[in-house]
């Protein structure tokens, strides 16, 4: 099997590669079909699928692990090229290579006619290569590869289109940027955290870290010199902080809104499957970690509470039809955090795949639309294209209803059993991630909500020209959409709850890697769970009606509304102008402080002037030896021979 895990990552990297030299040639004057380079795009992720089931057919209980070579040398020891395979892993190759292969063969419809149509595909199997490289990887260092890797896809992806503008003020090139910086920032301390991790323990292979930690888990209850804090904690607080910025959680999430800059498809993958998910694997991969630190736990699952609730406020205001989506995303990240956080991981990586299946096919609905409709994305100027679109339109009712948790669709599994962990668990704010997870479940129902009647239902609202030429989307990109929407619809009853009959078998199937000993204590409280999720899918039919009355009924509402409380209503749909904030509070400051010192002051006055001013004194030097060359034979001959006889006395001297 060690050969079937290699493979995986590889069928991308050759992917990326062949389509990267296609795409060379065709600089060259080559002609190469579009039909071509579908074909070999989605080969890659096909292969990696299938290898990736055959992997899940026959893992067992015990992880397995495939060797590759040597490759870093730090201190005594090497740090291999290793990949290791569990259940946590399986799962997460399942979602990367299914979800991906999806979305790969929805693009062949979606970009069809693009300039950049197979640098588009390139780039896309590229960035599947290193969230498997991420994945797969046995020890901190390779996943960091796929992390970095990852990074640089996305900034590529959502900047594709480069000669383009974003909004009125930002350019999709300077979008792939600001994704890029942020998470650098991040990515900061999650290198401050590898280090830590190594420094104290000597690993940073996964396996043997947890077997150390077992061992002497006293040692990570010590001070770490950090403010005080245990260096369980110090770690855990730094590899939040990177798992922040790729998972777009609070104070980091800015990039993500920004990153509908780029198209459709890479929407999905980024916020679906991929790049978003990594922050929530790898907090949950290092549970046994951060359950020595209480506090690490409770920053992680509050912060996820905040940021749940946050997002969710934002996109009932957003009129974009990908901004709603974006926001959504970052909620939902927010659930999946609160579940890492209370150590219920298994819960969490359900959420990431239930969501996985619900947000695909809501982006890749949306692409959908935006197609039909000549590009345009705002939801008010849609309405009506049930008629025209219904295939897109029954996909992606089925999963906007999933999304805000509705039975017996796959968001109602997922998310009420991250909503019960929150209320029942033993670190004392449980109360405070209910209400907040129950708030961002409102909030949830209701934009999701308008989105889809402000999208299909009631009139259309685009110009004549536009409502000439609507009409359904091809095959290729309604058939993907389907298989998501079954996806959406059935992918829940994976992990049917014990009050409702079911075996938790995909949770049983999770904790085998990450968490062993839950079930084992499982203590049955099916009353309590059944109330909370009778009140859970109320809050969420509730904030379908109100959608419904505010979008359906009487239009005319969200307007008086928007009267009545104008100034809250343009701080929410200005993103609480976080962008703003961090905009004079750090890169004004910062752009002041390049100006004005470091190129003004240090580059122009210290360096610049120095340089010049010993170039002016060689040049006053030059000229005035330059007066002594006056072509005059005997002077020349004579200054010979005083230098002669100047070196000659300094040898008998």
């Amino acid at each position: 099997m060690e050969t079937v895990v290699f493979l995986i990552p590889l069928f991308l990297l050759l992917g990326a590669a062949s389509l990267g030299l296609l795409a060379l040639l065709k600089t060259r004057g080559l002609k190469v079909p579009d039909r071509l380079v579908g074909y070999l795009a989605i080969s890659g992720p096909v292969l990696a699928f299938l290898c990736s089931f055959a992997l899940f057919r026959n893992v067992g209980h015990d992880r397995f692990v495939a060797d590759g070579w040597n490759w870093v040398l730090a201190g005594d020891s090497w740090v291999p090229v290793r990949f290791m395979v569990d259940q946590l892993t399986c799962v997460m190759l399942l979602v990367v290579t299914g979800i991906g292969t999806l979305i790969h063969v929805y693009s062949t419809g979606y970009m069809k006619g693009d300039g950049g149509y197979i640098r588009f595909f390139s780039f896309l199997n590229l960035f599947m290569f290193f969230m498997l490289v991420l994945v797969l990887a046995d020890n901190f260092l390779m996943l960091f590869v796929g992390w970095e890797g990852v990074g640089l896809c996305s900034y590529l992806l959502i900047g594709f289109w480069y000669d383009r503008m974003f909004t009125a003020t930002m350019s999709t090139a300077q979008a792939g940027m600001k994704a890029f910086i942020v998470n650098r920032i991040g990515d900061a301390g999650f290198v401050l955290g590898m280090l830590l991790i190594y420094r104290t323990a000597g690993t940073l292979s996964f396996h043997e870290l947890r077997q150390f930690v077992a061992a002497n888990p006293e040692v990570f209850l010590e001070g770490s010199g950090f403010f005080g804090v245990s260096l369980a904690t110090a770690i855990g607080l730094l590899l939040l902080l990177g798992a922040t910025g790729k998972s777009a959680q609070i104070p980091l999430f800015v990039w993500l809104p920004d990153a509908m800059a780029g198209p459709t498809p890479v929407s999905a993958l980024i916020h679906a499957a991929t790049m978003v998910t990594a922050g929530v694997y790898v907090v949950g991969r290092m549970n046994f970690l951060f359950a020595l630190s209480p506090t690490a736990m409770i920053v992680v699952s509050t912060i996820g509470a905040l940021t749940a609730f946050f997002a969710g406020t934002i996109a009932m205001t957003q009129n974009d039809i990908k901004k709603v989506l974006a926001y959504s995303t970052v909620s939902q990240l927010g659930y999946m955090f609160v579940a890492v956080g209370l150590g219920a991981v298994s819960v969490a990586v359900f959420h990431l795949v239930t969501h996985a299946f619900f947000k695909a096919c809501l982006f890749l609905g949306s692409g959908s639309v935006i197609h039909a409709m000549h590009h345009e994305q705002d939801m008010r100027k849609m309405g009506g294209l049930r008629k025209k679109m219904p295939i897109t339109c029954a996909t992606m009712t089925v999963s906007a209803i999933a999304m805000a948790g509705i039975p017996p669709l796959s968001g109602f599994f997922s998310k009420d059993e991250i909503l019960w962990k929150a209320f029942d668990n033993d670190l004392g704010h449980g109360w405070f991630l209910w209400i907040l997870g129950m708030a961002a479940a409102f909030c949830t129902a209701i934009y999701m909500g308008r989105l889809i009647f402000m999208t299909f239902a009631g009139s259309c609202r685009a110009d004549e020209h536009t409502k000439a030429h609507l009409h359904e989307s091809p095959r290729s990109m309604t058939g993907v959409l389907t298989v998501l929407a079954i996806g959406a619809a059935l992918v829940g009853f994976l992990n049917v709850p014990h009050f409702l009959g079911g075996h938790g078998a995909f949770s049983a199937f999770v904790d085998h890697a990450v968490n062993p000993e839950v079930h084992a204590h499982h203590e049955a409280k099916f009353a309590a769970e059944a109330s909370l999720a009778v009140m859970s899918v109320m809050v969420a039919v509730v904030g379908l009606l109100v959608a419904w009355r505010f979008y359906v009924k009487d239009p005319t509402l969200p307007a008086q509304v928007v009267d009545k409380h104008q100034d809250i209503y343009e701080l929410v749909h200005d993103k609480y102008r976080v962008d703003e904030f961090y905009d004079r509070s750090v890169t004004q400051p910062l752009v002041r402080l390049a100006e004005g010192t470091l190129f003004k002051v240090i580059d122009r006055k210290l360096i610049d002037d120095t340089i010049n001013g010993l170039a002016g004194v060689f040049r006053w030097l030059g000229a005035r030896l330059a007066s002594t060359q006056t072509g005059a034979a005997r002077t020349y001959v004579a200054v010979m021979i005083v230098g002669l006889l100047l070196v000659i006395l300094s040898l008998f001297t």
